[in-house]
């Protein structure tokens, strides 16, 4: 939790997020994944000033359980000083103990963005998905969250001004915006109709930018002009066989070759970011199998 101090921007974890993103539709299904559609809305995580802390944030919890579909399971929350903004314990179940940063005594409209992270913890554990390290395994978290429909409450938790700053989670606000707008063009959803944090607004703004950069990446036909020149010209490089190979570091592509000695090519899926794998021939559409996504390419 960031609070008061400086608040990490940019895509540090991109390569993290992208990952964690295959995992998902990996371990879940393409039909699992499409049963998240609806996000959790702002009226059933709502916390009022007058409302009893204890118990709204219990309900809170419930109501993020729903949510990730784990009716079995009784999350326990309670509140005391500590550096993190939150921590569960990940036992057998099916009770779970939740504790939260004694800032949100006072700041609880944020205690959603706080148990949305708990509660998704809870979810990874009982499917057995982690990513070895503390930090890859809390970036899977956020990322999870946010694309199961609640981590929109994380992104809109995210508050900064020239005298204060606040940030939960360990994604960066545009790395948050990233993973929300990939969600967004999966479901149709806009989720910045629920932000009350100007900021949200403007980090969500530059996460769809860098989302449909994704779309528009060689050998996929809605690359532009700049891209598919380069991609031509390395495409040349690889039928040569006395070329140098001259693929860029960043290349989103890479040439291989198949049977009888024909080239084929292999890019990220946009979506689900799985490697799929086509022939060198021109106009060719292909299917993503992890997630479904019909592509146009031109090889």
């Amino acid at each position: 939790m960031a609070n008061g101090g400086p608040v990490e921007h940019g895509y540090p974890h991109l390569e993290t997020v992208r990952a964690a993103v295959t995992a998902l539709y990996k371990r879940l299904s393409y039909d699992t994944v499409q049963t998240f559609s609806a996000s959790v809305a702002p009226v059933d995580v709502a916390f009022c000033d007058t409302d009893d802390l204890y118990l709204g944030a219990q309900r809170v919890a419930h109501e993020l359980v729903r949510h990730y579909r784990l009716p079995d399971a009784r999350m326990i929350v309670s509140f005391r000083e500590m550096t993190h903004a939150a921590s569960v314990e990940l036992a057998a179940g099916p009770e779970y103990f939740i504790e939260l940063n004694d800032r949100f005594r006072t700041h609880r409209r944020d205690i959603g963005a706080a148990l949305a992270h708990e509660v998704m913890h809870v979810y990874l554990h009982r499917l057995g998905l982690s990513f070895p390290g503390t930090r890859d395994n809390e970036i899977l978290t956020d990322t999870a969250a946010t694309y199961l429909g609640a981590g929109w409450l994380l992104l809109d938790a995210f508050r900064e001004d020239g005298a204060s700053s606040q940030k939960l989670g360990y994604l960066t606000p545009e790395e948050f915006g990233y993973v929300l707008a990939k969600r967004a063009l999966v479901f149709g959803e806009d989720p910045s109709v629920w932000f009350t944090s100007p900021q949200a607004y403007t980090a969500y703004g530059k996460g769809m930018a860098r989302a449909r950069r994704d779309e528009r990446q060689p050998p996929l036909t809605a690359a532009g002009w700049a891209g598919r020149r380069r991609y031509a010209r390395d495409r040349r490089h690889a039928q040569d066989p006395h070329a140098v190979p001259a693929l860029a570091a960043d290349a989103p592509y890479a040439f291989t070759a198949r049977e009888r000695g024909a080239l084929g090519v292999s890019f990220p899926c946009p979506t689900c970011h799985q490697r799929i794998r086509v022939p060198v021939r021109g106009r060719v559409r292909a299917r993503c199998g992890l997630c479904r996504t019909v592509l146009e390419c031109d090889t």
